[in-house]
């Protein structure tokens, strides 16, 4: 029991701790009021961009929250678009958002990052199946959004990305909630085996793959080895390596 305890205070407890501290020593807006959500020019303009665009993006989130957890939102440009759409969940009102901020805008004041980017026709493919997702996402009603264990914002990328494989990505360590989902579906498996994930819903699981390497979940943090690029996955830090 000892070495258990000595275990998640070492990897989950005292790396959450330092990231809170760094936080609290940075900058940070007063409030969501004050804060920048302008574009962040990240992304190049629709017209200019190809014919075809998908892009998972994410963002530190505001506040204390911002020392353990990100934002993520997913990107969109059909062929005969001349603008991108922009997919988010949100924890107040009708909770799907679509185009309610700019496709790159900052969160928070946070710079966003490009975790995915696909363009042509692999893009143009997809793009109907993200759609789909997201109008059969369960947890879309007035209500259904919880910020931990979630059903949240982190929660509903990760749910697309799970239905659509094809975009062969997943959410980085920070992006508590990602992890989320019924009891009931406790073991996921990918098509092509490479990737299993457990989940209690939400509150503990265990994460194995091409995409994962190993990682271990306790409450939405994440401590984990990375082998397809070599390094450790810690809470509040993400991924630290090569």
């Amino acid at each position: 029991m000892k070495k258990l305890v000595a275990f998640i205070f070492l990897c989950f407890i005292l790396p959450a701790l330092a990231s809170l501290g760094v936080r609290v020593a940075s900058s940070q807006p007063g409030s969501w009021r004050t804060a920048d959500w302008s574009s962040s020019g990240l992304l190049p303009t629709a017209g200019s961009d190809t014919p075809a665009a998908i892009y998972v993006m994410t963002a530190r989130t505001g506040g204390l929250k911002g020392a353990l957890a990100v934002h993520s939102w997913i990107v969109t440009k059909a062929p005969e678009e001349a603008h991108y759409t922009r997919y988010d969940k949100v924890g107040w009102g009708s909770p799907i958002r679509i185009n309610n901020y700019p496709a790159d805008g900052r969160w928070y004041s946070n710079e966003p990052e490009i975790l995915l980017a696909l363009h042509g026709a692999q893009a143009s493919a997809l793009i109907p199946d993200i759609q789909a997702a997201v109008a059969n996402y369960p947890h879309a009603e007035r209500g259904d959004y919880s910020i931990w264990p979630g059903p949240n914002s982190n929660s509903f990328v990760a749910y697309v990305l799970r239905s659509v494989p094809e975009l062969h990505t997943t959410l980085p360590p920070e992006a508590i909630g990602r992890d989320y989902r019924p009891l009931s579906d406790f073991a996921t498996l990918s098509d092509d085996w490479r990737n299993l994930e457990l989940s209690l819903g939400g509150y503990a699981g265990l994460a194995v793959g091409e995409l994962y390497g190993v990682e271990l979940r306790l409450g939405g943090l994440v401590f984990g080895l990375d082998i397809a690029r070599p390094g450790i996955k810690l809470p509040g830090f993400g991924r630290i390596g090569v």
